[in-house]
């Protein structure tokens, strides 16, 4: 890879880091035939493009490492810094949230049996997705637990 496309990367990397930190390019505007509008994509100059560019490509990395749950609250944002800000809102207290939902999970586990006139495929179903919950948390049970 050449010194000036590596020279570039960082810059553009730069840039995406800048997009969530500061938020995103202000959209120039030009008069045209006495009406005010944004300017179109194609004609942002150089420097204004990459960083819309990078505007883009900073939300599509938060959007792409959030948990669904997460994801449905925040995906409606479209600018990145104020999706980084929802989303610090949201994952404040995570760990709290996370140890009642391994405390719930170990408690299901305890309670866990077969239910009136359930089928074995139900069983097994429910069965299955409690533990690939727990193994979602990196859960691990205890031999006298089983």
């Amino acid at each position: 890879m050449s010194s000036s496309i590596l020279a570039a990367e960082t810059k553009k990397e730069k840039n995406t880091k800048m997009s969530v930190e500061q938020g995103p390019l202000i959209w120039p505007s030009v008069e045209v035939e006495g009406v005010t509008r944004l300017k179109k994509y194609s004609e942002l100059s150089a420097a204004e493009a990459i960083q819309a560019d990078c505007d883009v490509k900073a939300t599509n990395i938060i959007l792409q490492g959030l948990p669904p749950e997460v994801y449905a609250l925040v995906s409606t944002h479209k600018v990145a810094k104020e999706l980084w800000e929802r989303i610090q809102m949201l994952m404040q207290g995570t760990s709290l949230t996370k140890q009642e939902r391994e405390c719930k999970l170990y408690d299901a586990f305890d309670k866990f049996a077969y239910q009136k006139e359930e089928t074995l495929r139900d069983f097994y179903i429910r069965f299955s997705l409690l533990l690939n919950d727990m193994n979602m948390y990196n859960m691990k049970l205890e031999q006298f637990q089983v």
